[in-house]
């Protein structure tokens, strides 16, 4: 009976394709780009009352970070789904 699941494990072991490698350090800085981004939206709020256009500028910097961590986190989709279909 034990040598019939060794024989199973071994045909799923070769019919499963691992996953392929993914760019960490792309995350890492759609991450990074995420929390910078927190941090300047609560500056802009903070800042709304008192002084409209420094939360202003907090806002263009936000939009920049989100557009950053959107790049990042598609070049990861884009590299696995390159390694994926080759």
């Amino acid at each position: 009976m034990e040598g019939k699941y060794i024989e199973v494990l071994k045909f799923f072991k070769g019919a499963i394709k691992m996953p392929q490698n993914i760019d960490v350090n792309q995350l890492n800085q759609a991450k990074a780009n995420v929390t910078l981004t927190q941090t300047l939206l609560s500056q802009a709020i903070e800042k709304s009352s008192s002084d409209p256009t420094l939360a202003q500028e907090a806002i263009k910097q936000a939009a920049n970070e989100i557009t950053s961590a959107l790049t990042a986190v598609n070049q990861v989709q884009g590299t696995s789904s390159t390694k994926k279909s080759q």
